[in-house]
Parts: C-alpha cells; structure tokens; sequence
C-alpha cells in the first residue's frame, strides 16, 4: 500500500496535467505526432485524378473496372518516456528539484498520449537501466508511471545517456516517441571510450543518440536550473559534484571564478545544441526554478506542428 503523502502527491500531479492536456496539449500532440503509417481501408472505383500507383490490379481484374485502394492513417503511437534519476538532478533552487519538474513533465505527457488512445511506456535511468514499465493504454496505467517516478530510490548516483538509448533501441522494436527527460550532465565519459566516429566537441553518449534517431522520433527535454547556470556572489563557498561526491572550495566574490562556472555551462549548452541541431531534433529547454514548466512544451509543439504545416 502507498504512503498517504505519496498517495496525495500522485493525486496532485494527475488533476494539474490533466487539466493541462485537456486545456491546452491534447489537440497540439495529436496534430504534431502521427501515426506508424498507412493502412489499408477498402477499395472504390476508380475517379479522374486518382493515383495510378493505388489501383488494386487483382480487383480491376475481377470487376473488368479499376479499383483503387484506400488507406487511413494508423494513429496508434508507442510514446515512451526516459526520465534521468540521477544525483544531479535532485537540485532545485526554488521549489521544485529538476527531478520533480521531470516526474510532472512525465505525467503530463503520459496523460496526453492515453488521451489521444496512445500507449505510454517508462524508463527509469541513472548510470543504469534501473527500470522499465512496457508501454500501454489508459489512465490506470499513466497512474502506475507517475507512481514508478515518485517512489523510486535510485540505485547509482552517476548518468549514462547511452546505456539508456541503446535499451530504448534493444526493447522497443517499433518506431516510438520518444521524450528524454534529463539535464544531460552525463558523468559517463572518464569511464566509458568514446565512440569510434564521434567528433571531439561531442558529449560521450552522442553516437547512441545517433542510432537511436535512426529509429525512434527522440525529443529531448532539457531540464537546467538558473544556479547552474549563474552563481551568485556567496563569497568562499564549498561545492560538490552530486555525482561524484567530489567537494571543492571557490571564492566566488571573485568575477573571474562565476564567469568560468558560467563560461563552462555556456559551452555545454553549446555544444548540446550543435548535437540536436545535427541530427534535427526538437529539444526542449525547461527551467526547474520556472513556476509554469508548460509554456516550453507549448511552444515546442507550437513550433513543431508550423514545421509539418
């Protein structure tokens, strides 16, 4: 049985996403994502103007009239969510930590795609696989992934993008949606070798997002914090890597300390953003200490759906 407090979190995130996605997100992602292809319908006579290429020979045949197919779209996706566990992304500086604001993102997206008669599936990432949940419909089960969120404790505290992607790759064998929750601070390059192929300005799990896009529809889901990006002037101040456990001591009163923190987030935002723009993906950038987290994933579907148009 859940714990009460769980329980009333869980109950508070499905009543603020799904009012979300019937307001705003439900008619954007069904107009944005479709369906694996076309399928079969029926057959009619053939009109003016029809494709040559539709006409069923073995009907035409039959009747001594042409026939041409037609076909509907397949709208039945596999939506599956990757969500990073790691230590990094349990820091926050207002009142929610980057994990909570993905455990939000999750649920709103899993509610939108069993709305739309999508299935949702889950997975649960740290330097490992540390869970996944089979895609499938309906609300009972956009319930069960919010709750796989909430109530899991991650094993490791490290990140491994590409372990996550190569799963994704080996287990979900039709094409899918797939949205990658993460502040992709991936702390897996000093011990894994860096891909034959990749360029030297390339994060080390770029060559397994590079697969992965050959076979799934990867968005990307940013999530960064303003004190990752900006330090505010604390004077002698102890820092510690959350992955690592690594402690070291800055005098941040002085400029030139904040300004290489912040060269050195710029850089990795740079170079992430080469990444995504090579390989055309749709990221999301989304700001853990920003109050509407909703407004990104408007905007990205906004956009998205002016690219297909």
């Amino acid at each position: 049985m859940l714990p009460s407090d769980l329980v009333k979190r869980i109950r508070r995130i499905e009543i603020t996403t799904r009012r979300a996605v019937e307001e705003n997100l439900s008619g954007q992602y069904h107009s944005v994502f479709k369906g694996r292809g076309m399928d079969f319908s029926e057959v009619r006579a053939y009109a003016p103007g029809d494709e040559i290429r539709a006409i069923d020979w073995n009907v035409t045949a039959r009747m001594n009239q042409l026939f041409v197919k037609q076909f509907v779209e397949e709208r039945e996706l596999t939506v599956m969510i990757l969500v990073d566990l790691s230590a990094s992304t349990d820091f926050g500086s207002a009142d929610k930590t980057k994990a909570e604001v993905a455990a939000e993102i999750a649920a709103l997206l899993a509610f939108s795609a069993v709305a739309n008669g999508d299935r949702a599936g889950l997975l649960l990432f740290t330097s490992e696989v540390e869970k996944f949940v089979p895609p499938r419909k309906g609300r009972k089960h956009a319930l069960r992934i919010v709750t796989e969120i909430l109530q899991h404790t991650p094993r490791r505290r490290g990140t491994d993008l590409g372990a996550a992607l190569e799963y994704l790759r080996r287990v979900i064998r039709r094409k899918s949606v797939a949205f990658v929750l993460s502040d992709f601070q991936d702390s897996s390059s000093s011990s894994r070798p860096r891909p034959g192929g990749a360029l030297l300005d390339e994060p080390p799990f770029a060559q397994a997002l590079r697969i992965a896009t050959r076979k799934h529809d990867v968005v990307p889901v940013r999530l960064r914090d303003r004190l990752e990006d900006a330090l505010p002037p604390l004077g002698l101040t102890w820092v510690e890597d959350p992955e690592s456990g690594r402690i070291l001591r800055y005098d941040l009163r002085r400029p030139e300390v904040r300004e290489r923190f912040a060269e050195a987030a710029r850089g990795d935002s740079e170079r992430l953003s080469r990444l995504f723009a090579r390989l055309r993906l749709d990221a999301v950038s989304v700001r853990a200490d920003d109050v509407d987290y909703v407004k990104p994933l408007l905007a990205f579907f906004a956009a998205r759906a002016r690219r297909h148009a």
